[in-house]
């Protein structure tokens, strides 16, 4: 099981950013949370003001500016970043979007649970995970 410390949340749904910060809250009050409200914020945020790489990133799909998937190409793509393991968190199911993320090199793929008690239960389940990265 990987030590998380610091979970990077981006999704324009402000709503969606602090239910996902409650949750992760809930589960495990030590971690941190940073949100961006696109791709092009949260490479600002990794490259200029973050002091450390999260050791985990949600991902929203369909996001102004720089998408998802645009983003999830990009990061992967840089030496720095493409090890941090992205999960994509949007209210898509469709598997297109499931198998795109999955070659650009998403690590899971989950679809926004309508119950808190759902998306604990889904984040129980993540933070268990190994990933081979």
């Amino acid at each position: 099981m990987h030590i998380i410390r610091t979970i990077f949340i981006i999704d324009d749904d402000t709503d969606d950013q602090e239910l996902l910060t409650e949750a992760i809250q809930d589960i495990d009050p030590s971690i941190g949370c940073r949100t961006a409200e696109d791709g092009l914020k949260a490479f600002h945020l990794l490259v200029a003001e973050m002091k450390t790489i999260p050791d985990l990133i949600f991902l929203d799909l369909n996001m102004p500016r720089m998408g998802g998937k645009q983003f999830l190409a990009e990061l992967k793509k840089h030496p720095d970043y493409r090890r941090i393991p992205v999960i994509i968190y949007t209210t898509s199911s469709e598997a297109e979007d499931i198998e795109e993320c999955s070659r650009l090199g998403a690590v899971d793929f989950i679809t926004k649970p309508t119950r808190p008690s759902k998306l604990r239960e889904l984040l129980r389940q993540v933070f268990a995970m190994e990933w081979a990265l």
